[in-house]
């Protein structure tokens, strides 16, 4: 797993001395350990791949320098490259996890009996990749997310056409006039489920249906990565962070890149 655009290190020692800097991949082995067990930072001192000091300041380096979006922006072009993204079917849905140590962009989750939490939105292409992501509190509702969802979208998106429209597929929480205009606004062609319709699918044109599981399965694949099923970062960049690296994994695993 090694960081891709990272600016080359010098020794600031002012005789040129000291220890041998940690290389890169052994940091970035490190972070990805965290992420995948879920453990604490202080777990690392017992493995072979580096102190979680060392580790933990690369890793807010690497947050200050975009290092991770950048990762995932290049995991989800080569995925375009060899598999090709599906514009014609996208899926945005979100999902409330606990922070028990609170944090900017935290808030009472409503299904948590009010405790801190975070909620993170989710868009992906047809396939299930994630091409955009934005979080806040727990209490804030998924359509008030749909804008920032879609404006971090981390590849170049071609103009919808007629002939090759793109549709936006979404649940009943989002059955509302802000997200239609928000969704005409950037070009979409929403595909709602309307309140109180239990198992109907809206679109149905031309043998198609909007599949909202996709979304929902790229959730799941998410939280396999432990770290993100409980936010233990007061920072939201370094949640959001470890959100850019699995969504980076997930999209080179689709792209047959990542073992």
């Amino acid at each position: 797993m090694e960081p891709p655009l990272l600016s080359r290190s010098m020794n600031a020692h002012r005789f040129g001395g000291g220890r041998p800097r940690v290389s890169d991949r052994r940091c970035a082995d490190a972070i990805f350990s965290v992420l995948r067990t879920g453990g604490p930072w202080a777990a690392l001192n017992a493995t072979d791949l580096c102190p979680k000091s060392t580790a933990y300041d690369r890793f807010r380096e690497w947050v200050a320098a975009g290092v991770f979006l950048k990762r995932w922006q290049v995991g989800v072009e080569r995925f375009d490259e060899l598999k090709g993204i599906d514009w014609d079917w996208l899926r945005m849905d979100g999902a409330m996890t606990r922070a028990p140590l609170g944090g900017k962009k935290t808030g009472p989750n409503p299904t948590d009996r009010g405790k801190a939490g975070v909620k993170r939105s989710l868009l992906t292409e047809g396939h299930g990749v994630p091409i955009g992501v934005a979080m806040d509190g727990a209490n804030r509702r998924d359509m008030k997310l749909a804008r920032a969802t879609i404006e971090r979208i981390v590849v170049a998106r071609p103009e919808p056409t007629e002939e090759q429209p793109q549709g936006m597929c979404l649940d009943k929480g989002a059955d509302d006039d802000e997200v239609r205009a928000t969704l005409r606004a950037f070009g979409f062609t929403a595909h709602i489920r309307s309140r109180g319709e239990e198992a109907k699918e809206i679109a149905r044109e031309a043998g198609t249906r909007a599949r909202r599981w996709v979304v929902e399965r790229s959730h799941s694949w998410l939280h396999r990565f432990r770290r993100l099923l409980i936010r233990w970062e007061k920072k939201p960049e370094h949640y959001l962070a470890f959100l850019h690296v699995a969504c980076g994994v997930i999209a080179l695993r689709a792209a047959g890149l990542f073992g």
